[in-house]
């Protein structure tokens, strides 16, 4: 069973959580062989309906105590650019794609995603724009 893993932490980040969970992108996951995806998302509005198929589960939450379990049974993890959310990931040697809040104009996120991904760490994007490899 290969997961995958969508977090935004404490805050609210509807553009992913709408990006991530749209037919075409559920589609997308499914054609790279994950057949769960588990969206953490925080306070957003945005709230997808979980489902399960023979061939796909969604599984939706706003909060845990820890995400440590979520992350350890992923193969790969979307976040948002919080530093916990993305050394939490790193530490236990996940695959890690981050993607930048465009909305958020304190973009110390972007900075810190530019030198994770200069030291190899991680592929970051927005919802807008495609992966920077």
């Amino acid at each position: 069973m290969k997961c995958v893993f969508v977090t935004v932490g404490t805050t609210s980040f509807d553009d992913l959580i709408a990006r991530v969970s749209a037919p075409d992108s559920l589609q997308k996951i499914e054609s790279l062989g994950y057949n769960r995806l588990i969206l953490q998302i925080g306070r957003g509005t945005v709230v997808p309906e979980p489902f399960s198929t023979e061939s796909f589960t969604l599984d939706v939450y706003r909060y845990k105590d820890s995400l440590k379990e979520d992350i350890q049974k992923a193969d790969l993890v979307i976040s948002h650019a919080g530093a916990g959310s993305c050394l939490e990931t790193l530490e236990k040697g996940k695959p890690l794609v981050v993607v930048i809040n465009e909305k958020l104009m304190n973009n110390h996120q972007l900075e810190l995603a530019k030198q994770l991904h200069k030291e190899g760490h991680l592929f970051y994007c927005t919802c807008s724009s495609s992966l920077r490899h």
